[in-house]
């Protein structure tokens, strides 16, 4: 899963990145101009987005994303105990609320508690999709008690779906996510990757839930679709 830090202070932000980075792949941001673009990309799991920030302030940043129906759990930090703060933040559409100075457990707290909501398990390191379940840890995959063969790129991409079940991906931001927006390889390698999944999840009549949309994405869904 991919979590993003937009925290100006360096060390602080060197401090989430290193608590955090067992469960997340985490990216940073050090002002609200800047946090605020890579947020737009819609790629990220979670957000950890500080109010106090150069260029644009945190309430700022999150309203533009709200406005933009980008959804993705954020969970605010401020220097300030403030009541008005925190009410202004959940207005705003924040999911969280931290307050600077605070303990290493209760952040992982409140990101385990959104990692749950998703249908996941922070302990184990366990996503799960009806008897899928996926070790996020080793990388490895099971369908009731039976392996899943899955490269790198496959597991990425069945994690996403599953992390976003019944939210149609893109393909571009499919591709911003695993590959990287800046990544020199060609948007088309989305369609490649999703048909080589479907092959990987037939034997187990799971290819019938990831529901494809042409010329736009895909989706995990609840419901399956029977091939004919």
């Amino acid at each position: 899963m991919k979590l993003l830090v937009i925290e100006d202070d360096k060390y602080l932000s060197e401090t989430i990145k290193e608590t955090t980075q067992e469960m997340f792949a985490v990216a940073q941001a050090f002002d609200g101009e800047e946090g605020l673009f890579l947020a737009e990309q819609n790629i990220f799991d979670c957000i950890i987005l500080d109010i106090m920030l150069p260029n644009m302030d945190g309430f700022e940043v999150l309203r533009q994303l709200r406005q933009s129906n980008i959804t993705t759990p954020v969970v605010m930090l401020t220097a300030k105990d403030g009541i008005d703060d925190k009410i202004h933040g959940f207005k705003v559409g924040a999911d969280d609320y931290l307050v600077k100075p605070f303990h290493r457990e209760e952040l992982l707290l409140r990101l385990e508690a959104i990692v749950r909501r998703a249908g996941g398990d922070w302990k184990e390191n366990i996503l799960c999709f009806k008897e899928l379940k996926m070790n996020l840890k080793n990388k490895t995959a099971i369908i009731g008690e039976e392996a899943v063969k899955l490269n790198g790129k496959q597991f990425d991409l069945l994690e996403y779906l599953v992390t976003n079940k019944n939210t149609i991906l893109t393909k571009e931001q499919i591709f911003d996510r695993i590959w990287g927006f800046e990544s020199d390889t060609s948007a088309t390698v989305v369609e490649v990757y999703a048909s080589y999944l479907r092959k990987s999840l037939k034997k187990f009549d799971y290819d019938q839930y990831i529901k494809t949309f042409r010329g736009l994405g895909y989706m995990l869904s609840e419901n399956g679709e029977k091939h004919g």
